[in-house]
């Protein structure tokens, strides 16, 4: 079925954004599992590092809901245009936007990374005041 890993991933966040329950997006996770960002200094590996990752992904913000414009899935890849808006612990309103590329072994993430622009992330987190940039006048996925 099409789009099915991809939603599955997009379900799994939602409930770890939306209630903070980590395991749904765990269970995605193969074991030996590769997980990380541009903004991180370390890949995170396996299961347990997956829990540490999407921990610390959760804990940045207070809250955060990500959109997800645009979700491709060709054979074990997919990739997420998405943009995440939140609000900051500091109370400061949280928007940034980015490309999520997932590799997938089977039933089970074998690799995932994140690239946005972690100076955006940054002025939002301390801040609120990170220029927008354009969005693409693209449908949503």
């Amino acid at each position: 079925m099409a789009m099915e890993r991809a939603q599955r991933f997009v379900d799994a966040l939602a409930k770890l954004e939306e209630n903070g329950d980590v395991e749904p997006l765990l269970e995605l996770f193969s074991d030996d599992a590769q997980v990380s960002n541009v903004a991180s200094r370390r890949t995170f590996h396996g299961r347990d590092g997956a829990r540490d990752f999407w921990r610390e992904y959760k804990g940045m913000l207070r809250q955060v809901k990500s959109t997800f414009r645009n979700m491709i899935e060709a054979g074990d890849r997919v990739a997420l245009e998405w943009e995440s808006s939140g609000t900051a612990h500091n109370g400061a309103a949280v928007d940034y936007e980015g490309v999520s590329i997932i590799e997938w072994d089977g039933e089970r993430i074998s690799r995932f990374y994140a690239y946005f622009d972690p100076r955006v992330l940054g002025q939002e987190l301390s801040q609120g005041t990170a220029e927008r940039s354009e969005v693409p006048a693209t449908a949503p996925a």
